[in-house]
């Protein structure tokens, strides 16, 4: 009972941690809350964005960005005029290679599309945010859970918050009961690590949570087995900042239960129920 009592503790510890070092994150000056846009390069055949200096535009080995001194941009940290080819980056906001002043200009790649986003620390929603609305710790959604791999990685496509349709990469699936029902979510794989991640809809989904929310359980072991964590549930980037193209969860990946806890939404969102 006394160790029972302790690893209890432990996992509340645990998990208020966890939850201190999300909000500190997604509040930070590059964090998802400084996101003031993504910018479509095939929108602007022309290569000039509104508001961001300098021209861009897609080549066949990356995105070819043209400035002049009065562009005031930096490249690598140096003022920077003249032409370079950038790869997308693949670190943080804080890290990429270009930026304005103290705007980061992040360049990504989807699906073949190249786009550039800008992270702002001024931007409003940084200043109006409070924190994020979790629910305490619970051990009752801590659950074994079991992942099946696919024969072969499948592709669905599924709507995305920016209103496109996109693909989805799905390796497997993940099954594991709540209070004596079984449920299934389709999962993605990671390359580097094998971990899993799920996008989730339930049945609070856009009355007392966020419309849908993102799992991440970690490496199964070898048999398969894994903890399913719903404590640990996580506001997509989307919710965050409008900017964001996250993946709506495909279909079966609605749980006919409450997920009645982890992140549920921001605290500024209170008043809308979104």
């Amino acid at each position: 009972m006394v160790s029972d009592a302790t690893d209890t503790a432990d996992a509340v510890a645990a998990w208020e941690r966890w939850h201190a070092h999300r909000v500190d994150a997604v509040s930070g000056p590059y964090g998802p809350l400084a996101l003031t846009g993504t910018h479509w390069l095939a929108d602007y055949p022309e290569g000039r964005i509104p508001d961001v200096p300098g021209r861009w535009r897609e080549t066949d080995s990356g995105v070819l960005l043209a400035a002049g001194p009065g562009d005031g941009l930096t490249l690598d940290g140096e003022a920077f005029a003249g032409e370079a080819v950038l790869g997308a980056d693949d670190g943080p906001p804080s890290a990429s290679r270009a930026a304005a002043g103290a705007v980061r200009l992040v360049v990504i790649r989807r699906e073949g599309a190249w786009a550039v986003r800008g992270y702002d620390p001024d931007a409003p929603a940084r200043g109006a945010f409070k924190t994020i609305e979790a629910t305490p710790y619970d051990p009752a959604y801590v659950l074994p859970g079991r992942f099946r791999a696919y024969d072969e990685d499948r592709t669905v496509q599924v709507e995305n918050a920016d209103g496109r349709a996109r693909g989805l990469g799905l390796g497997g699936e993940l099954t594991f009961d709540f209070r004596g029902a079984p449920h299934t979510l389709q999962v993605a794989v990671d390359e580097d690590d094998g971990s899993l991640w799920a996008v989730f809809g339930d049945a609070t989904g856009g009355r007392s949570s966020y419309r849908f929310r993102f799992l991440r359980p970690g490496v199964p072991a070898a048999d398969g087995s894994v903890t399913v964590d719903l404590n640990r549930a996580l506001l997509p980037p989307c919710a965050f900042a409008d900017h964001f193209i996250c993946p709506f969860p495909p279909p079966g990946n609605t749980l006919s239960f409450e997920v009645a806890a982890g992140e549920r939404r921001l605290e500024s969102a209170l008043a809308t129920g979104i």
